[in-house]
């Protein structure tokens, strides 16, 4: 198909234009368009300039549209008109699509989707897409509004804003607590399985238990160990009594909560690694998108501020 330029003067020139012609006023239209009368005024003689006709007569009681005004002026309208409902065409199909955002697996499974009912019962109008998956996404190529990303929030060209302080330690079942040895203090880890996360994604310097144990002066290296591919999955294996696993406080609170993990020891390590709400700038003009936004860090209990970008 062939397409035609359209050889079209400023649009600020054609509003001005269009609303003093229906109030004959270059001060209602002022009004109306939130600007000065001076600003109507030589917006429209930029018009007349452009198109080389008249449009306006001047009169010391008001304005007086011309014949090319006359003619001019319901073309121009209408054209506002469908400009306006194609607007409102957009808005609405904005509004019902699916608000898709892309996450973690680990903070899916541990903290996102058990809180999710939360945010259908405040915001039923918002249809949520849960798109769980390691991978990167590209807000300008994928159909993504919006991420929690695992990183160091250095995301160049994103809004950025950390959802919270990230600190690890140890966790385990509570049974793990009794028994033939008990866990008193990190030495007591030689006689169990400590449960590692084997990340994928090249780079990753994550806290580990070798850093841990050397933070905490454990003179002995547990002989077991259990490697998983996620956090959740380590979080899972620890609840279940198979081991200690080394998780993020964010991802474990609920369970330290509910009982069903406990924390054998205080020491703990500062996460370079933290989650980071993230999307386009220009997204966050978008309602839902700040809807969103501000019921995670509601739910988190956190005050948001300037991201802390974090340094390995």
């Amino acid at each position: 198909m062939v397409t035609t330029q359209r050889q079209l003067p400023p649009l600020n020139a054609l509003r001005a234009f269009e609303a003093a012609g229906r109030h004959l006023s270059f001060t209602r239209a002022a009004e109306e368009l939130h600007v000065t009368p001076a600003a109507v005024s030589h917006q429209v003689k930029a018009l007349e300039q452009y198109l080389g006709v008249r449009l306006f007569r001047r009169r010391p009681r008001g304005l007086l549209l011309t014949e090319a005004g006359q003619q001019a002026l319901p073309g121009v309208g209408a054209g506002f008109d469908h400009l306006a409902g194609a607007l409102a065409g957009l808005r609405e199909a904005e509004a019902t699509r699916p608000l898709t955002v892309s996450v973690a697996p680990s903070f899916a499974a541990r903290w996102l989707v058990p809180r999710l009912e939360t945010f259908r019962h405040s915001h039923p109008d918002i249809e949520l897409r849960i798109d769980a998956t390691e991978r990167v996404a590209d807000f300008r190529q994928d159909d993504v509004d919006l991420g929690i990303r695992y990183g160091f929030g250095d995301y160049l060209g994103l809004h950025v804003e950390c959802l919270a302080a990230q600190k690890v330690f140890p966790v385990c079942s509570p049974w793990l607590m009794q028994g033939r040895h008990p866990l008193r203090e990190p030495a007591d880890l030689v006689h169990h399985t400590l449960i590692h996360v084997e990340w994928e994604r090249a780079g990753m310097t994550a806290p580990d238990w070798p850093t841990w144990l050397a933070s905490a002066r454990t003179p002995s290296t547990p002989a077991l160990a259990s490697q998983v591919g996620q956090q959740a999955m380590a979080v899972q294996a620890a609840i279940a009594g198979h081991g200690v696993a080394l998780a993020s406080a964010l991802l474990v609170a609920d369970d330290i909560e509910a009982g069903r993990l406990v924390r054998p020891f205080t020491q703990a390590l500062e996460e370079h690694f933290t989650y980071f709400f993230v999307c386009l700038p220009e997204a966050m003009e978008r309602p839902r998108v700040r809807t969103f936004r501000d019921w995670m860090f509601a739910e988190l209990g956190e005050v948001p501020g300037p991201c802390r970008r974090s340094t390995p």
